[in-house]
């Protein structure tokens, strides 16, 4: 099922439709969809879509020789190889038409040869820029797809035409993968395993959001059970910390002394590498509050894990294995997520409902440019949506709630005492309100704020597709 990615394609057919050697550099997070992304572009177009493995060098080079010989060729040349990487990536500058290219998995290749990414530099530059070529290189490791492909020291650097990160899809978009659900089970199940494709491919809305999960998440034969293992020893040399590291977020440590001293390391400095490469692969985030204006000087930074998928699974997956190993994969649904789970969907959405600001911002919405959007905290006070524009001394702030009963007027009152701590120095002349509900709001509520100019929002507003940027 291929959803969404309007954006990426449209980016693809505008480089393609420029008749002039391409050099296109796609990556993300396994499972993101890169392959069908690029699938979805190729179809109807001439192609060579080569998917790298883990061979040997020797073996990749004999695959993709055999790959080229196919393009221009009704029948298979038995043992046809070219004798070297350099020859084959020549040979690209002598295919007919608007050919594309595509080199998915470009990092197994580079494993196999770290030479390839200047023997192809070479070859761009000597003849493939002049040619009518569209060569896209596709990989999953964003730490080495960043290194050897798009650093400043990288042979590649300064070649590509166009470059995109694939993130997942947003809320509104995994949506789509379960049309029978409610928006509230929408919103459950993107909760739980994010924007992945993938994921939410395996999932059906035939049943309720709690058996999905027991069935392919919780039972140790879930096709979902063991992914967090498969994602990190993929790409990950030291694993066994970094697996640490998560589940001592999970558990509730969020500064850098605090996590590595619950995984067992030295320091909070011996912690800082494994954290940058788990922000690099956007599973960990370290967020600051939305008033710092120097987010990267702050030392008010937290860190909390990211990836949906990731963060449910180590709150209630690996806490746990030993039980559902033994087959208790009911009682592990029973007494430990479905009394806690409303509180978990809570966490995503308070995401979502920052994301929906910035999505207002994107369509003039709002009353001014936000320059951050984020949420705030400061001794015991916390707000969950804050949008602020230190250019134009305004602020929005929201409050989000998971509730079952209608939000009333007392939230509205709570959260203007909040942002009065929070704008205790006057900083900012303009504040406006925002509330999220999953249910809806007393009527009491809508009058005060249809009065006072209070912007009130339903959980189904944030599955809808966005506006037009």
């Amino acid at each position: 099922m291929f959803v969404d990615r309007v954006a990426e394609l449209a980016q693809l057919e505008e480089l393609y439709r420029s008749d002039q050697a391409e050099l296109f550099v796609l990556y993300g997070r396994r499972r993101v969809g890169k392959t069908e992304l690029l699938r979805a572009f190729c179809a109807g177009k001439p192609n060579i879509f080569f998917i790298a493995t883990l061979g040997s060098d020797s073996d990749q080079l004999a695959a993709f020789s055999q790959a080229l010989w196919r393009f221009d060729h009704a029948t298979t040349l038995e043992g046809f190889t070219l004798p070297t990487w350099e020859a084959a990536f020549k040979a690209l500058a002598g295919l007919p038409g608007r050919p594309i290219v595509v080199l998915d998995e470009f990092t197994y290749l580079v494993s196999g040869n770290k030479a390839i990414p200047s023997i192809l530099q070479k070859v761009w530059d000597e003849s493939l820029r002049a040619t009518p070529l569209m060569l896209i290189l596709c990989g999953s490791y964003i730490g080495m797809m960043e290194h050897k492909l798009l650093g400043y020291r990288a042979p590649l650097y300064g070649r590509r035409t166009g470059g995109y990160l694939l993130r997942p899809l947003a809320l509104s978009a995994a949506g789509a993968f379960f049309p029978a659900y409610a928006p509230i089970q929408q919103i459950e199940m993107w909760a739980v395993l994010g924007g992945i494709p993938y994921y939410l491919s395996i999932c059906s809305d035939s049943v309720d959001v709690l058996a999905n999960i027991q069935r392919h998440i919780l039972a140790p034969k879930g096709v979902l059970y063991h992914e967090p293992h498969l994602l990190l020893l993929e790409e990950l040399r030291e694993p066994r910390n970094y697996f640490s590291i998560l589940r001592a977020i999970a558990q509730g440590d969020t500064r850098l002394n605090d996590i590595a001293l619950a995984a067992g390391l030295a320091s909070g400095p011996a912690a800082a590498p494994y954290l940058d490469t788990l922000q690099q692969m956007q599973i960990v985030q370290r967020s600051v509050p939305a008033t710092e204006s120097q987010p990267e000087k702050s030392r008010k930074g937290i860190y909390r894990i990211a990836d949906p998928f990731l963060r449910f699974w180590f709150r209630y997956v690996h806490p746990y294995r030993s039980s559902l190993e033994l087959g208790l994969t009911e009682a592990v649904m029973e007494q430990r997520v479905r009394p806690t789970f409303d509180q978990f969907v809570s966490y995503a959405f308070e995401d979502a409902a920052r994301e929906h600001v910035a999505c207002l911002a994107r369509a003039g919405e709002l009353l001014f440019l936000p320059e951050r959007v984020g949420a705030w905290w400061d001794q015991g006070e916390e707000i969950d949506v804050v949008a602020v524009s230190d250019a134009e001394d305004a602020a929005l702030v929201g409050e989000c709630k998971w509730s079952a009963r209608p939000v009333g007027v007392s939230v509205l009152v709570d959260l203007k005492r909040k942002a009065q701590i929070m704008n205790a120095s006057g900083r900012w002349r303009q504040v406006t309100y925002l509330i999220f509900a999953k249910t809806g709001f007393t009527a009491d509520l809508q009058a005060v704020a249809a009065s006072e100019g209070v912007r009130l929002v339903q959980a189904d507003e944030l599955t809808q597709p966005p506006a037009a940027d």
